[in-house]
Protein backbone atom coordinates (compact mmCIF):
# COMPACT_ATOMS: atom_id res chain seq x y z
CA UNK A 1 0.00 0.00 0.00
CA UNK A 2 1.21 3.39 -0.74
CA UNK A 3 1.96 6.16 1.68
CA UNK A 4 -1.24 8.21 0.55
CA UNK A 5 -3.31 5.05 0.56
CA UNK A 6 -1.74 4.49 4.06
CA UNK A 7 -2.75 8.00 5.05
CA UNK A 8 -5.94 7.17 4.36
CA UNK A 9 -6.44 4.15 6.15
CA UNK A 10 -5.29 5.75 8.99
CA UNK A 11 -7.56 8.96 8.70
CA UNK A 12 -10.59 6.27 8.62
CA UNK A 13 -9.33 4.62 11.97
CA UNK A 14 -9.23 7.96 13.89
CA UNK A 15 -12.29 9.06 12.55
CA UNK A 16 -14.21 5.24 13.11
CA UNK A 17 -12.29 4.63 16.45
CA UNK A 18 -11.60 1.17 14.68
CA UNK A 19 -9.46 -0.92 12.44
CA UNK A 20 -12.43 -3.46 11.97
CA UNK A 21 -14.74 -0.44 10.62
CA UNK A 22 -11.83 1.13 8.97
CA UNK A 23 -11.02 -1.45 6.79
CA UNK A 24 -15.11 -2.45 6.00
CA UNK A 25 -15.29 1.27 4.80
CA UNK A 26 -12.17 0.90 2.57
CA UNK A 27 -12.47 -2.67 1.29
CA UNK A 28 -9.35 -4.00 3.08
CA UNK A 29 -9.09 -7.07 5.93
CA UNK A 30 -8.40 -6.07 9.44
CA UNK A 31 -4.78 -7.74 9.26
CA UNK A 32 -4.15 -5.87 6.44
CA UNK A 33 -5.41 -2.44 8.27
CA UNK A 34 -3.43 -3.15 11.04
CA UNK A 35 -0.20 -4.32 9.70
CA UNK A 36 -0.05 -0.51 7.34
CA UNK A 37 -0.98 1.75 10.06
CA UNK A 38 1.64 -0.36 12.12
CA UNK A 39 4.45 -0.50 8.99
CA UNK A 40 3.33 3.91 8.53
CA UNK A 41 4.26 4.16 12.37
CA UNK A 42 7.72 2.16 11.45
CA UNK A 43 8.49 4.43 8.64
CA UNK A 44 7.47 7.97 11.04
CA UNK A 45 9.84 6.40 14.09
CA UNK A 46 6.35 7.43 16.26
CA UNK A 47 3.27 6.10 17.36
CA UNK A 48 0.26 7.24 15.62
CA UNK A 49 -2.58 5.44 17.61
CA UNK A 50 -3.21 3.99 21.11
CA UNK A 51 -4.22 0.50 21.22
CA UNK A 52 -6.47 -0.91 24.06
CA UNK A 53 -9.72 -3.05 24.53
CA UNK A 54 -11.91 -0.10 24.06
CA UNK A 55 -10.73 0.54 20.61
CA UNK A 56 -8.01 3.23 19.30
CA UNK A 57 -7.32 6.88 19.44
CA UNK A 58 -4.81 8.87 18.13
CA UNK A 59 -2.02 9.86 20.50
CA UNK A 60 -0.81 13.68 20.49
CA UNK A 61 1.18 13.02 17.43
CA UNK A 62 -1.48 11.45 16.01
CA UNK A 63 -3.79 13.98 16.21
CA UNK A 64 -1.39 16.30 14.43
CA UNK A 65 -0.52 14.02 11.80
CA UNK A 66 -4.04 13.60 11.17
CA UNK A 67 -4.89 17.09 10.99
CA UNK A 68 -2.11 16.81 8.37
CA UNK A 69 -3.32 13.82 6.68
CA UNK A 70 -6.91 15.46 5.95
CA UNK A 71 -5.64 18.35 4.46
CA UNK A 72 -3.59 16.49 2.29
CA UNK A 73 -6.82 14.25 1.24
CA UNK A 74 -8.79 17.55 0.62
CA UNK A 75 -6.04 19.00 -1.65
CA UNK A 76 -6.22 15.23 -3.39
CA UNK A 77 -9.94 15.17 -3.91
CA UNK A 78 -9.87 18.63 -5.14
CA UNK A 79 -7.09 17.74 -7.79
CA UNK A 80 -9.54 14.87 -8.60
CA UNK A 81 -12.47 16.73 -9.31
CA UNK A 82 -10.16 19.80 -11.09
CA UNK A 83 -9.27 16.66 -13.31
CA UNK A 84 -12.84 15.26 -13.62
CA UNK A 85 -14.20 18.45 -14.47
CA UNK A 86 -11.47 19.92 -17.17
CA UNK A 87 -11.75 16.35 -19.00
CA UNK A 88 -15.92 16.41 -19.28
CA UNK A 89 -16.17 19.90 -19.90
CA UNK A 90 -15.87 21.68 -23.42
CA UNK A 91 -13.75 24.25 -23.04
CA UNK A 92 -9.88 25.08 -23.37
CA UNK A 93 -7.89 25.11 -26.49
CA UNK A 94 -8.67 22.25 -29.10
CA UNK A 95 -5.50 21.34 -31.46
CA UNK A 96 -6.65 20.43 -34.62
CA UNK A 97 -4.48 19.16 -37.99
CA UNK A 98 -5.58 18.61 -41.27
CA UNK A 99 -4.64 18.57 -45.11
CA UNK A 100 -4.08 21.94 -46.95
CA UNK A 101 -7.10 21.46 -49.48
CA UNK A 102 -9.47 20.32 -46.84
CA UNK A 103 -8.85 22.47 -44.19
CA UNK A 104 -9.42 25.52 -46.44
CA UNK A 105 -12.34 24.58 -48.18
CA UNK A 106 -14.33 22.22 -45.53
CA UNK A 107 -13.02 22.16 -42.32
CA UNK A 108 -12.36 26.29 -41.45
CA UNK A 109 -16.38 26.85 -41.89
CA UNK A 110 -17.25 24.02 -39.90
CA UNK A 111 -14.65 25.02 -37.50
CA UNK A 112 -15.77 28.75 -37.12
CA UNK A 113 -19.27 27.63 -36.57
CA UNK A 114 -18.20 25.28 -33.85
CA UNK A 115 -16.67 28.71 -32.09
CA UNK A 116 -19.59 30.57 -32.56
CA UNK A 117 -21.46 27.46 -31.07
CA UNK A 118 -18.89 26.79 -27.80
CA UNK A 119 -17.02 30.59 -27.31
CA UNK A 120 -15.49 28.87 -24.13
CA UNK A 121 -13.46 27.12 -26.36
CA UNK A 122 -10.36 28.17 -28.63
CA UNK A 123 -9.25 26.25 -31.43
CA UNK A 124 -5.16 26.51 -33.24
CA UNK A 125 -6.13 24.67 -36.53
CA UNK A 126 -2.72 24.13 -38.65
CA UNK A 127 -3.08 22.77 -42.23
CA UNK A 128 -0.77 20.01 -43.28
CA UNK A 129 -0.47 17.58 -46.00
CA UNK A 130 2.48 15.87 -44.70
CA UNK A 131 2.01 12.54 -41.95
CA UNK A 132 1.24 14.63 -38.50
CA UNK A 133 2.21 13.25 -35.26
CA UNK A 134 -0.32 13.83 -33.21
CA UNK A 135 1.28 12.54 -29.64
CA UNK A 136 4.94 14.44 -30.48
CA UNK A 137 3.22 17.66 -31.99
CA UNK A 138 0.60 18.33 -28.74
CA UNK A 139 -2.69 17.53 -31.65
CA UNK A 140 -5.62 16.84 -29.82
CA UNK A 141 -7.63 15.94 -33.44
CA UNK A 142 -6.54 15.54 -37.29
CA UNK A 143 -8.36 14.75 -39.85
CA UNK A 144 -7.44 11.78 -41.92
CA UNK A 145 -8.26 10.59 -45.15
CA UNK A 146 -8.74 6.55 -46.30
CA UNK A 147 -7.92 3.57 -44.37
CA UNK A 148 -6.32 4.04 -40.97
CA UNK A 149 -3.56 1.39 -40.42
CA UNK A 150 -3.87 -0.26 -37.00
CA UNK A 151 -2.67 1.91 -33.85
CA UNK A 152 -3.06 2.83 -30.68
CA UNK A 153 -4.96 6.00 -31.90
CA UNK A 154 -8.77 6.91 -31.05
CA UNK A 155 -10.33 7.50 -34.22
CA UNK A 156 -13.99 7.92 -35.16
CA UNK A 157 -15.97 7.27 -38.37
CA UNK A 158 -17.05 10.92 -40.34
CA UNK A 159 -18.29 10.09 -43.63
CA UNK A 160 -17.10 9.00 -47.00
CA UNK A 161 -14.96 11.63 -49.71
CA UNK A 162 -16.34 11.12 -52.91
CA UNK A 163 -14.09 12.16 -56.28
CA UNK A 164 -14.73 12.82 -59.65
CA UNK A 165 -13.41 12.92 -63.07
CA UNK A 166 -13.74 16.49 -64.51
CA UNK A 167 -12.37 18.07 -67.46
CA UNK A 168 -13.03 22.10 -68.88
CA UNK A 169 -15.47 22.32 -72.05
CA UNK A 170 -12.43 24.36 -73.64
CA UNK A 171 -10.45 21.17 -73.41
CA UNK A 172 -13.32 18.79 -74.86
CA UNK A 173 -13.83 20.90 -77.01
CA UNK A 174 -10.45 19.95 -78.77
CA UNK A 175 -10.01 16.87 -77.63
CA UNK A 176 -13.52 15.30 -77.54
CA UNK A 177 -15.15 13.84 -74.35
CA UNK A 178 -14.21 10.13 -72.93
CA UNK A 179 -16.73 7.55 -73.01
CA UNK A 180 -15.16 5.13 -71.63
CA UNK A 181 -11.87 5.19 -69.07
CA UNK A 182 -10.18 3.31 -72.05
CA UNK A 183 -10.14 6.63 -73.43
CA UNK A 184 -8.45 8.24 -71.42
CA UNK A 185 -5.17 6.83 -72.31
CA UNK A 186 -4.95 9.29 -75.11
CA UNK A 187 -6.62 12.15 -73.63
CA UNK A 188 -3.95 14.56 -71.35
CA UNK A 189 -4.57 13.79 -67.56
CA UNK A 190 -3.28 15.73 -64.49
CA UNK A 191 -2.01 13.19 -61.82
CA UNK A 192 -2.49 14.29 -58.18
CA UNK A 193 1.12 12.40 -56.91
CA UNK A 194 0.08 12.14 -53.32
CA UNK A 195 -3.47 9.47 -53.90
CA UNK A 196 -3.71 8.42 -57.21
CA UNK A 197 0.11 8.58 -57.50
CA UNK A 198 0.90 5.56 -59.26
CA UNK A 199 -0.35 6.60 -62.97
CA UNK A 200 -3.22 4.44 -63.19
CA UNK A 201 -6.29 5.59 -62.31
CA UNK A 202 -8.95 2.84 -61.48
CA UNK A 203 -12.98 3.06 -62.06
CA UNK A 204 -15.96 0.62 -60.78
CA UNK A 205 -19.35 0.36 -63.19
CA UNK A 206 -22.72 -0.38 -62.60
CA UNK A 207 -21.60 -3.91 -64.18
CA UNK A 208 -19.49 -4.72 -61.46
CA UNK A 209 -16.93 -4.63 -63.85
CA UNK A 210 -13.97 -2.44 -63.02
CA UNK A 211 -10.75 -1.25 -64.93
CA UNK A 212 -7.59 0.60 -64.54
CA UNK A 213 -6.40 3.12 -67.10
CA UNK A 214 -2.71 4.02 -67.35
CA UNK A 215 -2.80 7.96 -67.98
CA UNK A 216 -0.59 10.82 -68.69
CA UNK A 217 -0.09 14.38 -69.15
CA UNK A 218 1.60 17.83 -68.88
CA UNK A 219 1.09 17.99 -64.95
CA UNK A 220 1.50 16.81 -62.19
CA UNK A 221 1.55 18.04 -58.25
CA UNK A 222 0.86 17.05 -54.45
CA UNK A 223 -1.80 20.04 -54.55
CA UNK A 224 -5.75 19.60 -55.67
CA UNK A 225 -6.09 23.39 -55.82
CA UNK A 226 -3.27 23.36 -58.71
CA UNK A 227 -4.60 20.33 -60.33
CA UNK A 228 -7.83 22.26 -60.47
CA UNK A 229 -6.72 25.24 -61.96
CA UNK A 230 -5.01 23.33 -64.43
CA UNK A 231 -8.33 21.55 -65.69
CA UNK A 232 -9.89 25.15 -65.76
CA UNK A 233 -7.08 26.51 -68.03
CA UNK A 234 -7.64 23.57 -70.36
CA UNK A 235 -4.53 21.61 -70.03
CA UNK A 236 -6.63 18.49 -69.56
CA UNK A 237 -8.23 16.26 -67.32
CA UNK A 238 -7.83 15.43 -63.58
CA UNK A 239 -9.39 12.96 -61.03
CA UNK A 240 -10.42 15.50 -58.06
CA UNK A 241 -12.36 15.08 -54.63
CA UNK A 242 -15.71 16.61 -55.33
CA UNK A 243 -15.00 19.13 -52.58
CA UNK A 244 -12.60 20.67 -54.27
CA UNK A 245 -14.18 20.62 -57.63
CA UNK A 246 -17.60 20.95 -56.46
CA UNK A 247 -17.87 24.72 -57.06
CA UNK A 248 -16.30 25.03 -60.52
CA UNK A 249 -18.99 22.31 -61.46
CA UNK A 250 -21.60 24.03 -59.80
CA UNK A 251 -20.32 27.27 -61.83
CA UNK A 252 -20.14 25.18 -64.89
CA UNK A 253 -16.24 25.90 -65.49
CA UNK A 254 -15.81 22.07 -65.19
CA UNK A 255 -18.44 19.05 -66.13
CA UNK A 256 -17.78 15.87 -64.54
CA UNK A 257 -17.33 12.61 -67.16
CA UNK A 258 -17.72 8.98 -67.07
CA UNK A 259 -20.39 10.06 -64.20
CA UNK A 260 -21.46 5.61 -65.06
CA UNK A 261 -18.47 4.57 -63.57
CA UNK A 262 -17.84 5.04 -60.33
CA UNK A 263 -13.84 5.94 -58.56
CA UNK A 264 -12.75 4.77 -55.08
CA UNK A 265 -14.21 6.87 -52.32
CA UNK A 266 -11.84 7.94 -49.00
CA UNK A 267 -12.76 6.87 -45.53
CA UNK A 268 -12.90 10.44 -43.40
CA UNK A 269 -11.91 9.86 -39.54
CA UNK A 270 -11.34 12.29 -37.17
CA UNK A 271 -8.58 10.71 -34.97
CA UNK A 272 -7.28 11.37 -31.95
CA UNK A 273 -4.00 10.13 -29.09
CA UNK A 274 -6.03 7.48 -27.28
CA UNK A 275 -8.97 6.11 -27.52
CA UNK A 276 -9.06 6.29 -23.86
CA UNK A 277 -10.50 9.28 -21.33
CA UNK A 278 -10.84 10.98 -24.62
CA UNK A 279 -11.67 15.15 -23.68
CA UNK A 280 -14.86 16.53 -23.73
CA UNK A 281 -14.13 19.23 -26.10
CA UNK A 282 -12.71 16.69 -28.51
CA UNK A 283 -15.86 14.22 -28.31
CA UNK A 284 -17.61 17.72 -28.69
CA UNK A 285 -15.87 18.55 -31.95
CA UNK A 286 -16.11 15.21 -33.25
CA UNK A 287 -19.93 14.84 -32.83
CA UNK A 288 -20.51 18.62 -34.42
CA UNK A 289 -18.44 16.83 -37.96
CA UNK A 290 -20.66 14.26 -37.55
CA UNK A 291 -23.72 15.94 -38.26
CA UNK A 292 -22.19 17.95 -41.02
CA UNK A 293 -20.85 14.86 -43.00
CA UNK A 294 -23.69 12.60 -43.64
CA UNK A 295 -25.53 12.31 -47.34
CA UNK A 296 -23.94 13.94 -50.06
CA UNK A 297 -22.00 16.55 -47.73
CA UNK A 298 -20.11 18.22 -50.36
CA UNK A 299 -23.55 19.85 -51.92
CA UNK A 300 -23.22 22.08 -48.74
Amino acid sequence: MDTVAGMQLFVRVVETGSFSKASADLGVTQPTATRHVAALEAKLGARLLNRNTRGVSATEIGALYYEKCKSIQREIEAADSLATLLQSQVAGRLRISTSVAFGRRVLTPLVLQYMLEHPEVSIDLSFDDRYVNLVEQGVDLAIRMGRLADSSLGARYLGLNPWVLVGANCYLARRGVPTTPADLARHACLVYSSVQGDDRWHFGAASGTGAAVAVSGPLRSNNLTTLLAGVQAGMGIAILPRYVAQEAIARGEVRVLLDRHTLPAQEMHAVFPSPKLVPGKVTSFIAHLQQRFDGEWWLR
